[in-house]
């Protein structure tokens, strides 16, 4: 989407640094399969000091915990530690973890979430060298302030508020030194590992643990490469101001101070995401905050192929003119053609209740191998029986549905690809949003208003590049109840704070 060299249209400067990118992306490509392959011998160090970490989080679970009613809580819960003692590679895979519900037991899940990007900063005296390096100047010769203790530090990177000479305050992103061979020694193991857990764990459920790394390989590498993220942003600025979506605020990454390990961008400031309370008393609509962050992240991704691939709480801002800014753009979601076009097709189905159209979609996606038998997963997983409730339902009948359900898609070889993933994960963080702005929000009415948005607004785009005919599309009130696992004849509306406790009953039988 974005030229080789891109032009800041404001000051009609060249920004040199993109140049590099298309390149860099092609190089990471190439590699993944190399980092992830198999090994006869890993990083014996690393190897030892990770089985240590997993091997006493199982062991303690497996003498204190394994005969105790929440027992796979509290296994999921010493995972989790374990992977936040671990460091940075590991909290990144947890978060990826998180965002898989359906494909990981719900309580490695809800663990997962907890695994909040957040550990200690790296020492001034040490990033600063890293700076000077990468922007081949002193630091004091771009910047006139620049705070020695970070605003924030993550896993990959931490980042320092600044002035920059010409007055305008600034953020300078640094990433972790030696970040980047621990990356790539901690994907050496985890190559050698996964494989030995295929059909021996539980907690794989649907994810092949070998794919699971590859996946987790491509999410990884672009966030070790600032340049990548640069021209995210850039390209999602220029996605939102295509879409016309006025409600979103992209930070300008610098036109010269940009390089592989230092990102200096604008400064954006507002409430954090979850504060309710600051927000209304600014007098910005948390309903409307809610339902332009879902526009725009499905709009990017349906019609444009870009979208915010690591929309979390720690990534927004609410600003007193109600726009959200929009921040950390090293998870970027970058659909194909035919990706994008699947995607459509699984909005257009999934709104006019066609479940062959959906399962289409999801195999185009490759959730699904090319050679499916459509209508025989159909019938399999029973897609197009009546509606059921399972709130109604008793615990054993349950737990042989699901085990029934998870047992047919193995056998189909679904697996988790990368679009997908990181549209379910921003899913989950919206479906969380609402729980904290918005619990009145009714659940059939948002989404008929987000299905009735498109046929207004992008009706004859959409069916064109699906062949359809705008008539052939109409809006199924009653398939929409029946996604939310609902009678449709016997519930009218459903708000977030009914469908929560619907949620937490189906989450009690599982775990008696």
């Amino acid at each position: 989407m974005t030229d080789s060299v891109w032009v800041d249209r404001e000051k009609g400067q060249k920004v040199a640094w993109l140049a590099p990118v298309p390149e860099a992306r092609k190089q990471m490509a190439l590699k993944i399969p190399k980092m992830t392959r198999r090994r006869y011998l890993p990083p014996l160090g690393r190897t030892v000091h990770v089985g240590a970490r997993f091997g006493y989080a199982v062991g303690a679970w497996y003498l204190r915990d394994r005969k105790k009613d929440d027992s796979t809580q509290l296994l999921s819960r010493r995972l989790r530690k374990a992977a936040e003692k671990l460091g940075p590679t590991y909290i990144k895979l947890a978060q990826i973890i998180s965002a898989g519900e359906g494909v990981f037991p719900n309580a490695l899940v809800q663990e997962c979430k907890k695994c909040r990007d957040q550990v200690p900063p790296v020492e001034f005296e040490l990033v600063r060298p890293m700076i000077e390096e990468e922007l081949g100047s002193t630091i004091f010769t771009n910047f006139s302030k620049f705070e020695s203790q970070p605003m924030a530090a993550a896993s990959i990177a931490q980042v320092h508020e600044a002035e920059l000479v010409s007055g305008e305050t600034c953020v300078v992103k640094v990433q972790r030194p030696g970040i980047k061979k621990l990356v790539q020694k901690d994907l050496k193991v985890m190559s050698f590992i996964a494989p030995l857990l295929i059909g021996r764990i539980k907690v794989a459920a649907l994810a092949n643990p070998p794919v699971l790394v590859e996946l987790f390989a491509e999410t990884i590498s672009e966030e070790l490469d600032f340049r990548c993220e640069g021209q995210n942003m850039l390209d999602i600025a220029e996605t939102l101001k295509k879409l016309e979506r006025n409600e979103f605020a992209v930070p300008r990454p610098h036109t010269k101070l940009v390089t592989e390990k230092v990102l200096v961008m604008e400064r954006m400031v507002g409430f954090a995401f979850e504060d309710r309370k600051s927000i209304e008393a600014a007098g910005v609509s948390t309903k409307q905050v809610i339902m332009a962050q879902l526009l725009g992240f499905l709009e990017g991704a349906f019609l444009e192929g870009v979208f915010h691939g690591d929309l979390h709480s720690g990534n927004l801002l609410v600003q007193q003119d109600g726009t959200t800014a929009l921040l950390d753009f090293g998870i970027t979601g970058r659909l194909s053609q035919q990706q994008r076009i699947a995607f459509l097709k699984l909005l257009m189905s999934a709104t006019s209740n066609n479940v062959h159209g959906q399962v289409e979609a999801l195999r185009d996606l490759g959730a699904l191998p090319l050679d499916t038998d459509i209508q025989a997963v159909i019938d399999d997983l029973g897609l197009e029986a009546e509606p059921f409730d399972p709130t109604k339902m008793e615990t054993e009948e349950m737990m042989k549905e699901t085990q029934r359900l998870v047992s047919s898609l193995l056998a189909y070889g679904a697996r988790l690809p990368k679009p997908l993933m990181l549209y379910i994960k921003n899913l989950v963080f919206v479906d969380g949003a609402i729980a904290s702005l918005a619990p009145e929000i009714d659940m059939f009415e948002m989404v008929t208003d987000v299905a009735n948005h498109f046929a207004a607004a992008h009706m004859q785009e959409i069916t064109g590049q699906l062949g359809m005919k705008p008539e052939d599309w109409k809006l199924d009130l009653d398939g929409i109840k029946a996604g939310f696992w609902v009678d449709p004849k016997e519930v009218d509306s459903l708000t977030y704070a009914e469908l929560r406790q619907r949620r937490e009953l189906i989450r009690k039988r599982f775990t008696r």
